[in-house]
């Protein structure tokens, strides 16, 4: 009867929705295949959801210094190295192993800052400003020293084997406050990180979790959410040919087991479907008051810290911000000219989040993170050049969380005396992920997914909530 009428496949991409690659592309990736019904419970996917307990922050936003920024010349001061500069720390320290290349001391001055008492790096005067907001945690290890599989592990919680992103598990488990904007969005300029797509994938969960990125390097909403209105059908008709797919797709469901791939299509064509009365506006930032334009200031890295809030502000749960494409952060050599140059792109906009979220009374339940996948070495790189940089590193290295319950005003564990190994309250990214969720009201090793005839977590079989950092 199907064929009579027409062929499904090309109504589902004939249909004239006019969604084009912003109907969740990808979602029906075959990764996207679950072994269960998308909704237990009936209704939209999306609605939402009660955590396991009363939650400090309702949503997240991830600003993702893609490529491994310096702690020793950001937020985790050193100076012990510039008594040792020049010589192999190995030898000086009797390291069980040699480190490549010698110490090499910042150049950078850091000063306290706030009530209380924070060093911050001269990077980010603006930044530091707001360190009473913040816990500083300079205890961060990684399984990995690699770009690929730290942004696997620091987004999906493993560095090989394709789990669902952070931001999937939190719309899993919340659900979204906006049905008219997608759940999870990701911000990435000009390209995308390394590891590409699968930073925000849904894997084993249903496509409909998985994250809608967005490129930011477009200033016109028309080309940030391009494709979104269909030019040739008004909202009436789009309305009825939405109708006739949804009773084509349920004759072909009808009779036959769940179809999880299928449930995902549906929703996502009613998402997209949905999204022509708000997404344009959401990512317009030109109705903003002047003074929070200056606030952020005219550049890409102001836009999207101003999406990211208005996102936020309308009930997108998950927000992530990438500073750019590929790894702008990894500063092998230059880092002397590499790093303040990074640094003042994002200062000012990041600054002017964290005020802004305040203003909009939005801090208090908004987890606000910043950080890399891996840190970089107190060594100089070899061969030494005379434009010296630092090797990949993931035995300390420093984040940062703001807001959303976190006890501002703090800093949590320490790497040794020349940043070359946390010795103090290490944390684990699984640790960073079983807080993030309690944070958001779940118990990590309770929230979690049947597939392939075992219970899935996002932290599998590791880490522990890291209960002195929460307010």
């Amino acid at each position: 009867m199907m064929n009579q009428i027409a062929n499904r496949r090309q109504l589902l991409t004939q249909s004239g929705m006019g969604l084009g690659m912003l109907a969740l592309a990808g979602l029906m990736s075959d990764d996207a295949g679950a072994q269960q019904a998308t909704d237990g419970g009936g209704g939209s996917s999306l609605r939402s959801k009660s955590p396991h307990f009363a939650a400090k922050a309702k949503r997240v936003i991830h600003l993702f210094a893609n490529g491994g920024p310096s702690q020793i010349d950001t937020f985790d001061p050193k100076p012990a190295l510039e008594k040792m500069a020049g010589k192999t720390l190995s030898d000086k320290l009797g390291r069980d192993r040699r480190l490549g290349g010698v110490a090499h001391p910042s150049i950078f001055k850091f000063a306290k800052h706030g009530e209380c008492g924070t060093e911050v790096s001269e990077l980010f005067p603006n930044v530091a400003k707001h360190v009473d907001k913040m816990c500083v945690i300079r205890s961060m290890v990684t399984d990995v020293p690699n770009h690929e599989p730290g942004l696997m592990m620091m987004n999906c919680g493993d560095i090989v084997r394709p789990r669902p992103s952070v931001g999937s598990w939190a719309l899993y488990g919340l659900g979204t406050e906006n049905q008219s904007l997608p759940g999870y969005v990701v911000m990435c300029p000009s390209g995308l990180p390394t590891a590409a797509t699968a930073n925000w994938r849904s894997a084993f969960l249903p496509g409909i979790y998985q994250g809608t990125h967005v490129d930011t390097k477009y200033t016109d909403p028309d080309e940030l959410i391009a494709n979104i209105e269909n030019k040739f059908l008004v909202h009436g008709q789009q309305h009825r040919q939405l109708d006739l797919v949804r009773q084509l797709n349920q004759m072909h469901i009808d009779g036959r087991d769940d179809d999880p791939q299928l449930a995902t299509r549906i929703e996502s064509l009613e998402l997209a479907f949905r999204m022509q009365g708000e997404a344009r506006e959401a990512f317009d930032v030109s109705d903003e008051p002047a003074h929070i334009q200056e606030m952020y200031g005219d550049s890409l890295q102001g836009r999207q810290m101003l999406i990211a809030r208005r996102l936020s502000q309308r009930g997108v749960r998950y927000v992530q911000v990438y500073h750019g494409a590929g790894q702008p952060w990894d500063s092998h050599a230059a880092i002397e000219k590499n790093h303040p140059r990074l640094a003042k792109e994002c200062d000012q906009p990041i600054a002017a989040l964290l005020a802004d979220l305040e203003q909009q009374g939005l801090l208090e339940d908004t987890l606000v993170i910043w950080g890399g996948e891996i840190g970089r070495t107190p060594t100089v790189q070899l061969p030494v050049t005379a434009t010296p940089g630092r090797d990949h590193h993931n035995d300390g290295f420093t984040v940062w969380m703001a807001g959303g319950g976190v006890k501002g005003g703090t800093t949590y564990g320490a790497t040794d005396e020349v940043g070359l190994k946390a010795v103090e309250n290490r944390v684990h990214v699984h640790d960073l992920h079983a807080t993030i969720l309690h944070l958001l009201g779940f118990d990590h090793t309770r929230l979690t997914y049947r597939y392939a005839g075992r219970d899935f977590r996002l932290t599998d079989v590791h880490g522990n909530v890291v209960t002195d950092i929460i307010a």
